[in-house]
């Protein structure tokens, strides 16, 4: 089969099937910008944290893939997504990455714009007939909303709301915050960016393939005798399932359940951690004892959200072969004790020198070679279809290896494709 491209007359049916994917979807330039109008610029994207812009006038530099955008607080603490450009000659009005700032000057001929996006002057107004002539702002992102801190946006100036786009996925963010003695995850450690030469896909569908650990992380697990391996294997009762809308987790929890230990969930035990664990009994009562043994979800929320236990990545698409993924440690509201202790386990696996992300940054990019060579043209994607279950809950579910979580992107990601004609 020779696979056609959009442009010339390709249907997405074609090249995505139940239990396998075409190459060209990770290598195409076309698939890539008809991915930019379908998926990026249309439904609900994660752009950043409440917690990185907690004063008034505070901002920081944020994307959608490749479009720029301020993400500010105004002076009555309105949350703004701007795109980084100016209404006159479309000059970047922010060159710094954070800061503080109750307005923007453009560089090149001295526009002004309030952090709410409004534009204040503009010199030599007489040129425009005087002051407050021009009916011109920055551009905003049309729709913005946030989920327990975490702040979404979409080009699309209608469809579903957040809440309807997350699903159940919205439950694993629920998840994470509980695991603050005060209910409130802050992502205010720093950002660490990884530029990777693979298709970003590549990075979301790895982000809950319980089949890889065990082999590309292999060596970390037998030097530090880490159980994580352990939860990922034919033994394991933990299980994959597959959210909707694309999003998919790793459920680990039946695994911790039958050990029934507070915090081995963080490969810790409450005795190193005293003050967090007391905490958390005085704020949660007895719903303390299942948190503290259930621990902080892995999910990956469609398109670039993975909450990986302790840290957040945020995949940004470049082309159709590079990407960057931004890694932060997560850090709990109220938590001192695990959070110092949530930093230095990120240090050791995402930093520049970390041990995880290091193993399969190398995987996406070898991925990313052999998907541009010519045969065989398909990847495999029906690992467990044949054993797939449905949950209490209505969801497909399959073993911790199975490729469930996979195939329910694909499955998301074509409707998305498929609806833009």
């Amino acid at each position: 089969m020779t696979a056609t491209v959009p442009g010339n007359g390709t249907i997405y049916d074609d090249l995505i099937k139940p239990d396998r994917v075409h190459g060209s979807l990770y290598t195409e330039p076309r698939i890539f910008a008809d991915e930019l109008a379908r998926i990026w610029y249309r439904t609900w994207v994660y752009v950043g944290h409440e917690s990185e812009i907690p004063q008034p006038g505070d901002y920081v530099r944020k994307n959608i893939g490749p479009q720029d955008l301020v993400m500010t607080r105004d002076r009555d603490g309105q949350v703004h997504l701007l795109l980084n450009r100016c209404a006159h000659r479309a000059n970047l009005v922010c060159e710094d990455q954070r800061g503080n700032s109750n307005s923007f000057r453009c560089p090149y001929h001295g526009w002004t714009y309030r952090n709410s996006g409004e534009l204040l002057g503009y010199p030599y107004n007489m040129g425009y007939g005087g002051k407050g002539k021009l009916d011109l702002a920055m551009g905003r992102v049309p729709r913005m909303e946030s989920y327990r801190g975490f702040v979404f946006g979409s080009f699309a100036e209608d469809g579903p709301s957040l809440v309807e786009h997350l699903g159940p996925a919205a439950g694993e963010i629920d998840r994470l915050c509980r695991l603050s003695p005060e209910g409130e995850v802050e992502l205010s450690a720093g950002w660490l960016k990884h530029r990777t030469r693979a298709n970003w896909k590549l990075l979301a569908e790895n982000e809950t393939d319980g089949y890889h650990p065990q082999f590309v992380h292999g060596s970390i697990f037998s030097v530090t005798g880490s159980p994580i391996g352990a939860l990922y294997s034919d033994q394991s009762t933990a299980v994959t399932r597959n959210l909707g809308n694309g999003h998919s987790e790793n459920d680990l929890r039946p695994e911790f359940r039958k050990f029934g230990e507070p915090m081995r969930w963080f490969g810790t035990t409450e005795s190193r951690v005293p003050e967090y664990v007391a905490k958390m009994r005085e704020a949660h009562g007895p719903a303390a004892e299942d948190i503290l043994i259930e621990g902080a979800p892995h999910v990956m929320i469609f398109p670039n959200l993975f909450i990986a236990e302790i840290q957040v990545f945020v995949i940004q698409p470049l082309s159709a072969g590079e990407c960057v993924q931004h890694a932060t440690a997560v850090q709990l509201k109220g938590a001192p004790e695990l959070n110092r202790r949530m930093v230095s386990q990120s240090i050791g696996s995402v930093g520049p020198a970390g041990m995880l992300l290091a193993d399969d940054t190398e995987m996406y990019e070898r991925n990313q070679r052999g998907a541009e060579q010519l045969r065989p043209e398909w990847l495999d994607i029906r690992r467990g279809l044949a054993r797939e279950q449905v949950d209490e809950r209505g969801l497909k579910i399959g073993t911790a290896t199975d490729e469930t979580g996979m195939r329910g992107f694909w499955a998301h990601y074509k409707k998305l494709m498929e609806d833009g004609k």
